[in-house]
C-alpha cells in the first residue's frame, strides 16, 4: 500500500508510540471530564455556607454527604427530660452532706443530673469514679480527686452557658455540657500541656519551632501558641495576638509585633483551622485578610471564644495544678491539663454539629438562680 522506501524507512527509524498516546489519552479524558463537569454539573452534591455579607461572593462549600455523616459520638450523648418540681419538694442540699453546687435542685433532678454526668465522664466506673465504693453515705466526702475537680466543672460549665452564651448560643441555643468535652472519657481527648522548648539542639526562638508535634499540628510552626496566647502573663495582662507590618523597611517600633509573633499567630490560626474543621475565609475575608472592619460575624464569634478561653484556665483549669495527682499532670513540666477551641469542637463547627445540648439540663445553664423549667410544665400536666 505505501511505497517501498517508506517501509523501509519505517523499518529502519522504530517509533514508541504508546507514550504519547497515553499522554494524549490521559490529556483527552481531563478535557472530557471538565466539559462534563461544566456542562452537566458537579457529581457530588455540596452546600454553600454563606459568611459573610450579601453579595461579596464571601461563602465556604461543604460536602453534603459530609454533612450528612455527623459527629459520630452524638448517638452516645445521653439524654433525659427533667423532672418539673411541685411546689414544697425538698432540695439536694437538704438532703445531702456537702452539695457545694446544685444544692438548689430537687432531689430527683439532683440524681438524674449526676446519672447523666457519670455516663457523659466516666460511664464504665459510674458513680464510684468520683465517690469511690463506699455507700452512699461516704458520697459527702472529698476523698478522691476526681469529685473536686468535677465541682469546679460544673462551675465552668454554668458559667459559660449563662455569661458566655454570645459564643456558646451565638445562633441557635446549643450550650455545653460535660459530654462536650469528654465525649465518654474521664480525661477529653484534646487537653493540652506546656511543651516549648522543642528543638533542644538550638537556643533561643529557633528552639520552640522546627519539631514536629501534636500542639503545632505536625507542622514546623511554633509549638508555644497557645500557652503565649492563653495563659495571662504575670501582671494578668494577655499577649497581643499579632502580625508584623506588612510593609517593607518599616523602622520598628518597641512593641511592634515581630516575625516570631506572626509564626505564632499563624501556628494558632492553624490550630483555628483544625479545630472548627474550616480554613481562613470562615473569619476572614479574603480580598483584606488584615482589615478588622471587613471580616465575617464568625471572626467575633471565635474572638469571644478566645477570651472565653482565657477565663476558664485563669478561673477554672490552673487553679486544679494542686489537686491533680502527679498521673494526670503535663509530662514536661507538670502542669495541670487545659482546654481550647479543639477540646470542645473536635473537628467541627458547632461542636457536636450544633446539638441543643441544655435543652433538657437547664441546672447546667445557670449559676446562681432556680433553672428555668417553664418548656416541660406543658408536657407533665
Amino acid at each position: 500500500m505505501f511505497p517501498k522506501w517508506f517501509d523501509n524507512w519505517n523499518r529502519d527509524n522504530p517509533t514508541n508510540i504508546f507514550g504519547p498516546a497515553i499522554a494524549v489519552g490521559v490529556a483527552g479524558s481531563a478535557v472530557f471530564v471538565a466539559a462534563m463537569i461544566i456542562g452537566w454539573g458537579q457529581p457530588f452534591a455540596t452546600e454553600s455556607m454563606q459568611t459573610g455579607p450579601r453579595g461579596t461572593g464571601m461563602h465556604v462549600q461543604e460536602f453534603v454527604s459530609h454533612l450528612e455523616a455527623g459527629d459520630p459520638t452524638v448517638i452516645d450523648y445521653y439524654q433525659d427530660e427533667p423532672f418539673v418540681p411541685e411546689e414544697g419538694e425538698e432540695l439536694a442540699g437538704d438532703i445531702y452532706e456537702n452539695v457545694q453546687v446544685l444544692g438548689n435542685l430537687t432531689d430527683a433532678n439532683f440524681n438524674r443530673l449526676m446519672t447523666a454526668i457519670s455516663l457523659w465522664v466516666a460511664p464504665d466506673e459510674g458513680c464510684a469514679y468520683c465517690h469511690g465504693d463506699g455507700d452512699i453515705s461516704t458520697y459527702g466526702e472529698d476523698t478522691l480527686y476526681t469529685k473536686v475537680v468535677a465541682r469546679a466543672m460544673i462551675q465552668m460549665t454554668q458559667n459559660i452557658n449563662q455569661n458566655w452564651a454570645a459564643h456558646v448560643q451565638a445562633n441557635a441555643e446549643v450550650g455545653v455540657t460535660c459530654y462536650t468535652c469528654h465525649r465518654g472519657q474521664p480525661v477529653p481527648n484534646n487537653v493540652w500541656f506546656r511543651v516549648s522548648p522543642v528543638n533542644s539542639n538550638v537556643a533561643g526562638w529557633s528552639a520552640n519551632q522546627n519539631r514536629v508535634t501534636m500542639v503545632s499540628n505536625f507542622t514546623s510552626l511554633p509549638s508555644d501558641y497557645l500557652e503565649t496566647y492563653l495563659i495571662a502573663n504575670e501582671d494578668g495582662s494577655y499577649n497581643p495576638i499579632a502580625v508584623h507590618d506588612l510593609q517593607s523597611r518599616v523602622q520598628q517600633q518597641p512593641g511592634d509585633p515581630l516575625i516570631q509573633q506572626t509564626e505564632r499567630t499563624y501556628g494558632f490560626m492553624n490550630y483555628f483551622a483544625n479545630s472548627l474543621g474550616v480554613n481562613c475565609v470562615f473569619c476572614h475575608n479574603s480580598r483584606a485578610f488584615y482589615d478588622p472592619g471587613q471580616v465575617t460575624p464568625q471572626w467575633a464569634t471565635a474572638s469571644l471564644g478566645i477570651i472565653m478561653v482565657q477565663e476558664m484556665i485563669s478561673d477554672y483549669l490552673l487553679p486544679l495544678h494542686d489537686v491533680y495527682p502527679p498521673e494526670r499532670l503535663g509530662p514536661v513540666y507538670g502542669d495541670a491539663p487545659l482546654a481550647a477551641c479543639r477540646t470542645c469542637h473536635q473537628g467541627y463547627q458547632q461542636p457536636m454539629q450544633g446539638l441543643n445540648v441544655i435543652r433538657n439540663y437547664p441546672e447546667l445553664a445557670v449559676v446562681d438562680g432556680t433553672p428555668d423549667y417553664s418548656a416541660f410544665e406543658a408536657a407533665s400536666q
